[in-house]
């Protein structure tokens, strides 16, 4: 499944969970001393919905970016699926486009989002290739 990746403003994006502040400054720290962004975020291309990718988009957007690169993907498709993790109740994806749509974002990490391969199933982080943007691109 190629994804298309592009430049989108944060300010389109739409967060269907909350991010760990912990987690958050730490990326953020990151991200800062390295000077790039080393992968893309995962997003729906229909609704804008981040689908992996939450604590990059709020880390840049506190860096004072205005931009972030996005893998498009279509989020109706069959190979796309997600696990809930166990204290949750079984989330749908639908649940996640509402969620985000409303913006009443579930708690950090409520999701796992899972693209199929031929032989295999794999974190659809996969799909997200290193890219190294420089954060002066993204201001």
């Amino acid at each position: 499944m190629p994804a298309r990746i592009r430049l989108i403003d944060i300010s389109e994006l739409k967060f269907h969970e909350l991010t760990d502040k912990e987690r958050l400054k730490t990326l953020k720290e990151e991200i800062l001393s390295d000077g790039v962004l080393k992968r893309p975020i995962v997003i729906d291309y229909a609704t804008k919905v981040i689908i992996d990718g939450h604590h990059r988009a709020e880390a840049l957007r506190l860096l004072g970016c205005r931009r972030i690169p996005a893998c498009y993907v279509d989020y109706t498709c069959d190979k796309i699926g997600l696990k809930s993790n166990p204290e949750n109740a079984r989330i749908t994806k639908s649940m996640v486009i509402e969620a985000a749509l409303k913006n009443t974002p579930f708690k950090p990490k409520s999701t796992w989002h899972y693209i199929k391969l031929k032989k295999s199933v794999r974190h659809i982080s996969c799909i997200q290739k290193r890219i190294d943007m420089p954060l002066k691109t993204l201001k």
